[in-house]
């Protein structure tokens, strides 16, 4: 167990926007957001899944929506608002929450809630990335129930989802809702047992955006290089260095998407490479050819300072690296890449894992 403060925070943001692959919302809001929670309330203690209480009660905590949205309509408390929703729904209290995704501002969303309700959080997550998409939970691809639902708004407003007939169904519901709600909501999951913690989480991801984050601000102090740091951390994989040059960006059915363009420089000359991408990055090509696709982690990074870039804050002129990392164990199981391969997503290749 480690006790997580406000010093802790710009590190395990830098750390989980590399992991969440362009997602998980802006990772500089949610730091700020989590460093007020905890100066006003408490600080948060952090448990490995192997420390939890046989009966521990996890709740799973997160938010959902637009991250191009997230940058200007910013979440205040809803995360804690769905967490008493869902208590008072199904009658027991929490002793214990989880982060949904190891990405952007959701990996901190738990600090949020865990710090005005005195609970620890769980270092551990349920994708070891960010996806858009609620099935895409291990919890949930590996047998964990994905009801009852409550989400939240900003406004006061929450909603209950008692049941739905699939992962993939409750995604569709509360999507809509969201939508209503202006495309950012905070949601909380049915209470979960320490086996089906220890069974389905990817575990450690906490540790692991803390170890990176710090990783990279070392090297900046340094003046090392940063990349070369993250892969101390990390081992993975350089794909491609150059500059964006073209950038589609849309904000449609509750999802930022598009695609990234990138030219080729140094030694990535003539080259350009095309990343697709839905809140997260999901295909990388050069010159047509698939070089990283998901669940594998696909990580824009400054190239000078290797801080991550979310997809909502691409730009036209940036001179990136981009970093290939493979994907937990969890998410390459065949009944995982059902829900989380390229398949998933529309897209017809077949998944070849990253060799790094």
């Amino acid at each position: 167990m480690w006790r997580l403060t406000e010093d802790h925070l710009e590190s395990i943001a830098t750390g989980a926007a590399i992991l969440g692959t362009g997602g998980g919302g802006n990772p500089y809001v949610g730091m700020l957001r989590a460093r007020e929670a905890l100066r006003r309330y408490s600080p948060v203690d952090v448990l490995t899944p192997e420390e939890l209480d046989e009966d521990a009660r996890v709740v799973c905590v997160g938010g959902i929506g637009a991250p191009t949205v997230g940058i200007e309509k910013m979440r205040d408390i809803q995360a804690y608002h769905a967490l008493r929703a869902l208590e008072d729904y199904v009658g027991e209290k929490a002793t214990a929450l989880i982060s949904n995704e190891m990405g952007g501002s959701n990996s901190l969303e738990p600090i949020i809630p865990a710090s005005i309700a005195g609970l620890p959080i769980v270092d551990g997550d349920a994708m070891g990335r960010a996806f858009p998409e609620l099935q895409m939970k291990t919890f949930f691809i590996y047998g964990v129930p994905w009801y009852p639902l409550a989400l939240a708004d900003e406004k006061g407003n929450s909603a209950i989802f008692p049941k739905a007939i699939s992962a993939t169904w409750m995604e569709r519901m509360a999507r809509s809702v969201t939508i209503q709600m202006g495309c950012i909501a905070c949601y909380a999951l049915a209470p979960m047992s320490t086996d089906q913690i220890r069974r389905t989480a990817v575990p450690h991801t906490l540790s692991l955006a803390l170890s990176l984050g710090r990783a990279v601000k070392d090297a900046q102090a340094r003046h090392e290089d940063p990349i070369d740091a993250i892969m101390s951390v990390y081992p993975g994989k350089v794909l491609f260095q150059g500059k964006i040059v073209d950038l589609e960006r849309r904000t449609t059915t509750g999802f930022a998407r598009g695609k990234v363009v990138i030219d080729g420089l140094g030694d990535y000359a003539p080259g350009q490479m095309s990343i697709e991408f839905q809140n997260e990055n999901l295909i990388a090509s050069i010159d047509g050819q698939v070089v990283c696709l998901v669940p594998d982690l696909i990580c824009v990074v400054d190239t000078e300072r290797g801080e991550p870039i979310t997809t909502e804050l691409l730009r036209y002129g940036f001179r990136v690296t981009v970093l290939g990392f493979p994907a937990h164990p969890l998410l390459k199981s065949p009944q995982a890449l059902e829900v989380v391969g390229p398949k998933a997503f529309g897209y017809p290749h077949q998944y070849l894992p990253l060799e790094v």
